[in-house]
């Protein structure tokens, strides 16, 4: 594998030679990007399966909406969103990511077939979280996280975001390590959007440099986020709508791409891939 500006691959997973794609599959009817679109597991599957086509290295599967202000659902239901997505990709050949805050959901997502377990709370919801994966051996997203959807936007209060995250990121990093994780199977994540203002989000995309040198492949997640609404508004009251955020994603992850990120969160794929392809281009080129 090319190791392109240290971009790194987590044990357990295959090697690409550039940014990897991470296409989402919501399953949930609540999601601020595609609520109820994908609800169905036939459905479901259909578009984790239309990700890889237009170009998805890898899918998240999720069953549990983590917008801002969201609620949570209780375990049996997001098993029953989750499980039988999971294994349909998967029987299918895909490379598949479960994004679950609860350990019994990562568990049973992987016995099913999931290969990644992306925690955005990066095992604080669940104490019996990082036991789990550790018992799974499979690799572990670390995100930074202040605290559940129905409060986070009060925690976004920081003197120095970069450098706070940053701080906050290494010391999870190394009770998740404590807690029986592999080092080499962890992958980090920013969290564009949980507890962060969007200049906060802008200082964190200004500055991947400095999240890289926490020395594990970095996962940006910047999809059709609330920041690239702000940009996008260019000052006017009322920033475009979630699906109208995809250009602006896809600038994100030629950006992300050229840092080194090991790889980008997207929802709509085949602008994002050619984006990362252009990005390993252009790197070569030099």
């Amino acid at each position: 594998m090319s190791t392109l500006r240290g971009r790194g691959t987590p044990t357990g997973l295959p090697e690409w030679d550039r940014c990897a794609v991470m296409g989402v599959v919501n399953v949930t009817p609540d999601s601020f990007s595609d609520g109820g679109r994908w609800f169905d597991t036939t459905a479901a599957v259909k578009r984790g399966l239309d990700l890889v086509a237009e170009g998805a290295d890898l899918v998240d599967v999720g069953g549990e909406s983590t917008r801002p202000g969201a609620s949570r659902v209780d375990e049996e239901e997001e098993l029953r969103r989750v499980l039988p997505v999971v294994r349909g990709l998967a029987g299918e050949g895909v490379t598949v990511s479960v994004d679950t805050m609860r350990a019994s959901v990562a568990a049973q997502a992987v016995a099913a077939g999931a290969t990644l377990v992306n925690d955005v709370s990066g095992g604080l919801a669940d104490p019996q979280m990082v036991p789990a994966v550790a018992a799974a051996e499979v690799p572990f997203v670390v995100m930074h996280w202040r605290g559940f959807s129905e409060d986070m936007n009060s925690r976004a209060v920081y003197g120095d975001v970069v450098a706070e995250v940053v701080a906050e990121l290494r010391e999870r990093m190394d009770a998740v390590v404590a807690g029986g994780i592999a080092a080499e199977r962890l992958v980090v994540d920013p969290g564009l959007g949980f507890a962060k203002r969007a200049g906060d989000d802008l200082a964190l995309v200004a500055h991947l440099s400095e999240l890289r040198a926490l020395g594990r492949p970095l996962l940006v997640a910047a999809s059709r986020k609330r920041f690239l609404g702000h940009v996008l508004a260019g000052g006017a009251p009322t920033p475009p709508p979630a699906r109208e955020r995809d250009a602006a994603t896809a600038a994100v992850s030629a950006i992300a791409a050229h840092e080194g990120a090991w790889a980008v969160r997207v929802h709509e794929v085949r602008a994002t891939a050619d984006a990362v392809r252009v990005a390993r281009a252009v790197e070569g080129a030099r």
